[in-house]
């Protein structure tokens, strides 16, 4: 008998601290997952107010910046909270705020996906050398993996980072593969694992964070109120995963109007820093306004 479908609202909370990406997690037997919680059908006046009032409840503090990511939905997904539904649907939701205390744990974002910060020349070495193993020469998996993981000539691409973990996925090189489908642990890359799908739920967020930061000032919304300009660039290395180059960003963040002068300076260990504020009137000035080229 049917017993229709139960909806789970996801949320990837987050926040960048000394220069290091970091999403907010609740312990479960399973593992570390997002803070989720069900829909109530009766009481949320819509999804994005439900996701707000899961995040009060399981994190203890309020959020400004929250979007809908994707709904997850395939056939085989669990979730202990759908009970005898038929079928399990997770709504995820990008949220960027600024760490808070919390009943939760922050995690780095790295440590889920270390092959994803290219700051370190040897952070994919490992996933490349699985992966590449598994694509074999030529074919369709080898292009894949040469398109994902930037092999070969192929130019590394920030964005694909759903891409990915699910190739590694599908290459059973991360254990939610073993889990889900109750097959004894093999080789895998490094990385901490999360319960349930929500490492895929996770990479989702950071393809979309890393994609947005090219058209949308989102970065700001995790900055101080006021910065110095090298804590804007590292703050973008930080969720880009790259290096940037000092003069190119400054150029880019100056000519593009982004940022005011407060006319206070901080010293950081050299020559006094002036300290600069998000310009917000960019936002009505033109309709993309991004701080990586």
């Amino acid at each position: 008998m049917s017993t229709g479908i139960a909806v789970s609202l996801e949320a990837v909370i987050v926040a960048v601290t000394d220069d290091r990406p970091r999403i907010l997690t609740v312990d479960s037997v399973g593992g570390p997952m997002l803070p989720a919680g069900s829909l109530e059908t009766d009481g949320d006046a819509s999804l994005d107010l439900g996701m707000r009032r899961v995040i009060d409840e399981q994190a203890g503090f309020e959020v400004e910046y929250i979007e809908q990511l994707y709904t997850f939905g395939d056939r085989d997904r669990s979730d202990p909270s759908a009970g005898d539904a038929d079928r399990a649907l997770g709504v995820g939701y990008l949220v960027l705020t600024r760490e808070a205390a919390t009943t939760g744990r922050w995690v780095d974002w790295y440590h889920l996906f270390p092959w994803e910060d290219k700051r370190s020349a040897t952070a994919d070495e490992e996933a490349r050398r699985l992966v590449g193993e598994w694509a074999g020469e030529g074919g369709g998996r080898s292009q894949r993996a040469q398109i994902a993981f930037g092999i070969a000539e192929t130019p590394w691409d920030g964005v694909r980072a759903l891409d990915r973990y699910e190739l590694l996925y599908e290459a059973h090189l991360v254990p939610e593969w073993y889990v889900d489908h109750g097959h004894g642990r093999g080789p895998c890359v490094a990385g901490e694992s999360m319960a349930l799908d929500h490492r895929r739920v996770a990479a989702t967020a950071l393809s979309r964070l890393r994609g947005k930061l090219t058209y949308r000032p989102l970065v700001f919304d995790l900055m101080p109120e006021t910065f110095t300009l090298s804590h804007l660039q590292r703050t973008v290395e930080a969720l880009a995963g790259q290096r940037q180059h000092t003069q190119n960003f400054r150029r880019l963040v100056e000519r593009g109007g982004l940022v005011e002068g407060t006319g206070m300076h901080v010293t950081t260990g050299g020559r006094p820093a002036e300290l600069f504020r998000f310009r917000r009137s960019v936002l009505t000035e033109r309709p993309r306004v991004g701080i990586l080229g």
